[in-house]
């Protein structure tokens, strides 16, 4: 019996595929994606692009594959590339087959805007040479016009109709190597329809807000949306879709998973809204110890509290803490494993943070190096 069981997160039980290395579904890890934005014919310029993508903790990559000429590119992108690579396709059965030769672990596709039943049978089977997964994506905007028809509206029940209308195109071609998402900009509709397909088949799920936004906009349209379901226990994979840098729909995401204890990456920082009691500039020390702290993959939790009254209770539960001693007291107290430990001058406060967090980040990754 768990002793926080309002803690705990039940997942829905799913089918496991893999997209390159890269395990999604079943008992993997939830990963994280994104999706480059420059011409993919540009390979050096999307290479860059999934470098920090990558660095910022990015499992896959997806990259749009609308010609020939990005097909063609392909090829360099997924052989420098860190992380596996989708390849988007919409219409073009051709595009995908180019994208499956070209080392593609996964293809984005919808099977019933392939074409005809012989191409989509050639898609799979491109598919299946190469061992590429599939992803059939549905999107509110893009609906069928039958089902447009059919309800009047984009709605939840359309969203899940498409969906298990296209993966029945897969199914009866004995392909199974695949997840779906059904996403949408309205975030009710979004979570509707995710969870109506989550009750009517095991394939695993992407999860997404499309259309969410900008920066701030998009990171609460996401974290609504996205982290209702994975409370729910629904979703294996998930793209938070910002009008942003791409690198922050990656640390958004993990932001999503952290604070769901779904998956730990990098320093999570634990820290008040300030107020008149703060011994120090708790926002401007917030905003430094961010920067200075990207790089930190291992999960270290830091805890930075302007005074006494919650500092030394939020410490308890934070690997490394620190609280304000009093305005101009000077005296800020460290707490390592959630115990009072020594203090620190307000001067040397934020390098001394940093040095601590590095080495346990060290003695981290020496753990699970040993663990190997």
């Amino acid at each position: 019996m768990s002793l926080r069981p309002y803690r705990h997160i039940t997942r829905r039980k799913s089918r496991k595929i893999m997209v390159g290395p890269v395990a999604v579904g079943g008992d993997a890890p939830i990963s994280v994606q994104t999706m480059t934005n420059t011409l993919t014919s540009d390979v050096e310029g999307t290479l860059e692009q999934i470098r920090r993508a990558a660095e910022a903790g990015a499992d896959i990559v997806r990259v749009s594959c609308p010609d020939e000429a990005a097909t063609q590119a392909l090829r360099a992108i997924v052989k420098a590339s860190p992380v596996p690579i989708v390849a988007d396709i919409h219409f073009h059965y051709k595009r995908a087959i180019e994208a499956a030769e070209a080392g593609a672990a996964c293809l984005r596709i919808n099977p019933g805007n392939i074409g005809a039943p012989e191409r989509v049978r050639e898609v799979i089977q491109a598919a299946r040479d190469h061992g590429c997964s599939m992803r059939i994506g549905v999107n509110a905007g893009s609906l069928d016009k039958h089902l447009l028809e059919k309800y009047g509206e984009p709605c939840p029940e359309a969203l899940v109709e498409s969906a298990l209308e296209h993966a029945r195109i897969l199914e009866d071609n004995d392909f199974r190597e695949f997840k779906i998402s059904v996403k949408a900009s309205n975030v009710f509709m979004a979570v509707a329809a995710y969870r109506g397909l989550a009750s009517a088949c095991d394939y695993p799920l992407h999860l997404g807000i499309t259309e969410a936004g900008g920066l701030r906009r998009g990171t609460v349209q996401s974290s609504l949306g996205i982290g209702a379901l994975l409370w729910d226990g629904i979703g294996d994979t998930l793209r938070v879709s910002l009008t942003a840098d791409i690198a922050e729909e990656v640390k958004v995401g993990f932001d999503i998973l952290k604070a769901l204890d779904l998956r730990h990456r990098g320093v999570k920082i634990v820290s008040c809204p300030t107020c008149a009691r703060q011994g120090f500039d708790v926002v401007k020390t917030v905003e430094t110890l961010e920067t200075r702290l990207a790089h930190i993959s291992a999960p270290v939790t830091v805890s930075i509290l302007g005074c006494v009254v919650n500092g030394p209770g939020e410490a308890r539960e934070t690997m490394i803490g620190i609280t304000g001693g009093g305005v101009g007291a000077d005296r800020n107290r460290v707490y390592i494993g959630g115990v009072s430990d020594h203090n620190v001058g307000s001067a040397e406060m934020i390098d001394h943070i940093v040095e601590l967090v590095e080495a346990k980040a060290a003695e981290i990754e020496a753990a699970r190096q040993g663990e190997v």
